[in-house]
């Protein structure tokens, strides 16, 4: 690859710049490049930061435990298990994983359709149980948290429905809505699902989703809300249950599903003032639409709510392992946080050699990929590019101002709370860029090769 140069020999300042990178063609994974001080120039096209112009807060990273990827890691070794767990959750060792998410009930990636409490008509929940989980969804949840460490780690949970008998269709896949009849006990189903999680398992839920992709009806679990149906439970039924529980302290997320929709979304559930009390903000997802501004549109109308990345993958098993998978990652989260999306939540954070197991046949890609019948475990470019974002940029950084530089890069820049800058800069093309970098009138001249992704880092001192 081309290497860091000095543009001058005068320095300006003691503070330090580290480069990593991840590149497609020179076996670069996460790998430190060399990094020169920065000098008393730069250029007219320079890519410029600007640390006292700051937007939204980041509330950190991190991927989905799922029931598949539970059973997937389930099949190997118990240090192989652990060292991909650490690989993204230790605090030394890993990518900088705070989060997680998990589903109340069941999901397409579990191994089967079921529910925390089957019993039909128990609408003052007795038969409520997390028995459900405790086989494989649970020990790794448990995992995760010891390996992140209890005061790191954030547990985000989403229903993908409601039990069977709590909608019109009867069933928990197929679509269906929730039966107005039920609406109080489906509330309660939230609240014994945060303290059951709490007092038996002592893991706090950090947030919760009202619903898994509400305007989605799928061949697997789903339940559909309109905007006012989403808004009135809130309003009517979860805000209260969660309020008069002593739970207020756990974030509720509205939406929970695509960019294309999420105006429409915002305008029903933060524009209804009763509603948008209990609401700490709206969380997203990738497929469909790439109107990444749709998300600065909504914080322009609601400044005070957050947005959330919840979930996002490369759909069909076909695509598993390509290095474009990694590319679509960096762009989405480039868009994304340039656009006030606050944090971001990959979809599974293992699955098997097939892109699942999936009890319907909708199979994925994942950051990491393990092979059943070998044991081989295969890490892919998305863990990588997920990993010169997550890494790098602490929970609590806020993003800053940058401008200019290449139009073939794509970046986007950050201030840690420890002080030190972070600016990620992608290159998707098939030829190596030129570029300055430049901050408080220092400037680095850089390079990146084709089909790479490079995090510099400003220290603090």
């Amino acid at each position: 690859m081309a290497s860091l140069t000095l543009l001058a020999p005068l320095m300006l300042s003691a503070r330090s710049w580290s480069v990593t990178e991840t590149a497609r063609d020179n076996g670069h994974r996460l790998t430190p490049i060399a990094a020169l001080p920065a000098v008393a120039q730069q250029t007219a096209d320079a890519l410029v930061l600007d640390p006292a112009e700051k937007f939204q807060e980041m509330s950190g990273f991190g991927g989905a435990l799922t029931e598949s990827s539970a059973w997937v890691l389930a099949q190997l070794p118990a240090e192989k298990r652990l060292e991909i767990l650490r690989r993204y959750y230790d605090p030394q060792e890993g990518i900088g994983y705070t989060l997680a998410r998990t589903h109340i009930n069941s999901c397409d990636f579990s191994l089967s359709i079921w529910a925390l409490d089957e019993t039909p008509g128990d609408y003052d929940l007795l038969n409520f149980s997390l028995a459900p989980m405790r086989r494989w969804l649970l020990p790794l949840i448990h995992d995760t948290q010891t390996v992140a460490g209890a005061d790191r780690f954030k547990l985000l949970a989403s229903p993908w429905s409601p039990p069977a008998w709590m909608k019109t269709n009867n069933r928990m896949d197929d679509g269906g809505s929730l039966r107005r009849e039920y609406a109080a006990a489906w509330a309660q189903y939230f609240v014994k699902f945060c303290q059951a999680m709490d007092r038996e398992e002592k893991i706090p839920v950090w947030a919760l989703t009202v619903q898994n992709e509400p305007e989605a009806k799928q061949t697997w679990e789903s339940c559909l809300y309109t905007p006012e149906q989403e808004r009135d439970f809130v309003r009517d039924h979860l805000g209260p249950a969660l309020a008069q529980a002593g739970l207020s302290g756990v974030k509720l997320i509205g939406w929970d599903h695509n960019r294309d929709r999420i105006e429409a979304r915002a305008d029903a559930m933060l524009g209804d003032p009763e509603s948008a009390k209990y609401l700490w903000g709206l969380g997203v997802h990738w497929y469909v639409s790439d109107d990444y501004a749709a998300s600065a549109r909504v914080h322009a109308k609601f400044p005070d709510k957050a947005i959330l990345f919840t979930e996002g993958c490369v759909e069909s098993g076909k695509l598993v392992g390509q290095w474009a998978n990694g590319e679509r990652y960096a762009r989405n989260m480039i868009g994304d946080f340039r656009n006030w999306v606050g944090g971001f939540i990959d979809w599974n954070i293992v699955l098997d050699q097939r892109g699942g197991p999936n009890h319907v046949g909708n199979f994925c890609d994942a950051p990491v990929i393990v092979n059943t019948e070998t044991k081989q475990v295969s890490y892919g470019s998305s863990f990588y590019y997920i990993a010169q974002f997550s890494r790098f940029v602490q929970p609590g950084a806020h993003r800053i101002a940058s401008h200019g530089g290449p139009d073939a890069l794509q970046s986007v820049a950050f201030a840690n709370p420890d002080g030190s800058l972070v600016s990620v800069v992608l290159n998707e093309t098939d030829a190596a860029v030129n570029f300055a970098l430049s901050v408080g009138g220092e400037a680095l001249t850089c390079a990146i090769p084709a089909h790479a992704i490079q995090s510099y880092v400003r220290s603090a001192q």
